[in-house]
């Protein structure tokens, strides 16, 4: 399989814990805007009705797979996270590390704006019960120098403004626990998402500040895919030999226990996002979110 852009441009990676991926001029965007995370009409208005959605699927994955491994402690989706160690990479204000922390995770939520963490944490510090969160000004790689590691690692809507996919994608890879989860949603990059996140929503609507979204930046799912079929997982004391995803499998269709696809549609006239169905023609075609699972360590 020929290498996709995302696999290329790993092979041409170097980890730097201090700067990291994290664009400067991006991180610099996002901080003037940082005051408005939490103002559901505001700038990140969008992200407030998509919220529930992500949390919604991240939700029903871990369900699906505890239960298809007959994990009997977790069978309810209501506890299905409640004492996992959760990382939030590119948590900005915190909207789905709140999300998180209140069905019980032990969530540590990471970005490499300071002002972002600085909000986050003003929010998190009036709610009393959210005494399982916590947040660090730190770029993802920084936290590869401890042996930490996470049961799930989400991040969401920042793949498309990092400066190396690759080397992001392979940061955050590091950072799951061998039988572990990643969860990530970002834009696709097809003449759809143009219209709509670029052209609709930056230009003509000025519903999000222009600037905010690179076309050359969004990564088709199938790059995701082919970036995982190739991957390989390095830890101190051992090496997986396991790719995360089969390698012959269509990159449009991997399989269902090793990484899952789905479209996120947003419904103007309801005013609201919803989850595509399974394999539903063109609904990845703009915004999705995408799981999958880093090998265990069993033979």
């Amino acid at each position: 399989m020929q290498a996709s852009r995302v696999v290329r441009a790993l092979q041409q990676a170097r980890l730097s814990t201090a700067h990291g991926t994290a664009n400067p001029s991006e991180i610099a965007h996002f901080s003037r805007l940082s005051s408005q995370w939490w103002d559901e009409k505001g700038e990140f208005g969008f992200l407030h009705k998509m919220n529930p959605v992500r949390v919604q699927f991240i939700r029903q994955k871990l369900l699906e797979v505890f239960r298809e491994e007959g994990n009997s402690e977790r069978t309810s989706e209501m506890g299905i996270i409640d004492g996992l160690d959760v990382l939030d990479v590119g948590c900005g204000g915190g909207l789905l590390s709140e999300s998180l922390a209140r069905l019980g995770a032990r969530t540590l939520g990471v970005d490499a704006s300071e002002s972002n963490i600085a909000i986050a944490k003003i929010h998190a510090s009036a709610d009393p019960k959210l005494d399982t969160l916590s947040y660090l000004h730190a770029p993802a790689e920084a936290l590869l120098e401890s042996p930490k590691r996470y049961d799930v690692v989400c991040s969401m809507e920042v793949l498309e403004h990092v400066d190396n996919p690759a080397s992001f994608l392979s940061t955050c890879a590091e950072l799951v626990k061998p039988g572990g989860h990643l969860f990530l949603s970002t834009i696709s990059r097809t003449p759809l998402s143009y219209i709509l996140t670029i052209l609709l929503a930056e230009d003509i609507l000025r519903k999000v500040s222009q600037g905010t979204h690179t076309y050359s930046k969004f990564i088709k799912p199938s790059e995701l895919v082919s970036f995982f079929q190739e991957h390989r997982s390095t830890q101190e004391i051992f090496q997986l030999s396991k790719s995360w995803i089969s390698p012959h499998c269509p990159p449009d269709a991997p399989p269902r226990t090793e990484a899952e696809i789905r479209g996120l549609i947003y419904h103007p006239l309801q005013a609201k996002w919803t989850l595509a169905p399974r394999h539903a023609w063109g609904a990845t075609d703009c915004n999705y979110i995408f799981w999958v699972r880093k090998p265990s360590l069993d033979p």
